[in-house]
């Protein structure tokens, strides 16, 4: 087999980072900036994994709600497949998505195990990731009303396993540079938390 579970980057940092935050909170850029930044590194995107549907697409807030739910749960396994497959043959995974809960980080967890995963949230405030939003493309815009839900929400799923990096007053070249330097030391190694995620699949 080429490459392995155990085999460390050259730049020392195995496994995978999740770049999670709101809309507008830098994911995308920050995450192809620190890429770049490695010497074997890889990014993983949702938008992009969802892009590969050619017809039939339902986006996560899109109706039919069931359709949604399943082509969400698609993306995220897509997403962890193709991030395994990278860390394997010995590259950093710098993975974009929002995640909303932890049972939804725990499933990603389970589908990462047994390789390294940290989770580092872009924080720059609800109020910057509401103006970068507005000033992004109109094509490249997200439609979104939920902010301040979000933001709680994330808080209180992620207070105690995530970096959370105040990144308000950072240019991205700035934040991808201090995510690098910082995330094996600001942000822990995360086991996949198996029972979360078994009560949320079985509904109990």
């Amino acid at each position: 087999m080429i490459g392995t579970i155990e085999c460390m980057t050259s730049g020392g940092l195995p496994g995978c980072v999740i770049v999670s935050g709101m809309p507008g909170a830098g994911k995308t850029t920050v995450t192809r900036l620190a890429a770049r930044l490695l010497p074997r590194a890889a990014r993983v995107g949702g938008d992009d994994v969802n892009l590969m549907i050619g017809s039939g697409f339902v986006w996560f807030m899109g109706k039919p709600t069931d359709e949604a739910l399943r082509q969400d749960e698609l993306c995220n396994r897509n997403m962890c497949a193709l991030a395994n497959n990278f860390i394997d043959f010995g590259f950093t995974v710098l993975m974009d998505s929002v995640l909303a809960d932890r049972p939804e980080l725990d499933f990603f967890l389970a589908l990462l195990s047994p390789r390294p995963a940290r989770l580092v949230i872009l924080a720059p405030g609800v109020a910057v990731c509401r103006r970068r939003n507005a000033m992004r493309d109109p094509q490249d815009r997200f439609e979104f009303d939920g902010y301040e839900r979000l933001d709680a929400d994330m808080k209180r799923e992620f207070i105690d396993c995530a970096w959370w990096f105040d990144t308000a007053a950072l240019t991205p070249e700035e934040t991808a540079e201090q995510l690098i330097a910082g995330v094996a030391h600001r942000a822990p190694i995360l086991r996949p938390g198996w029972n979360a995620w078994l009560r949320q699949l079985h509904q109990v």
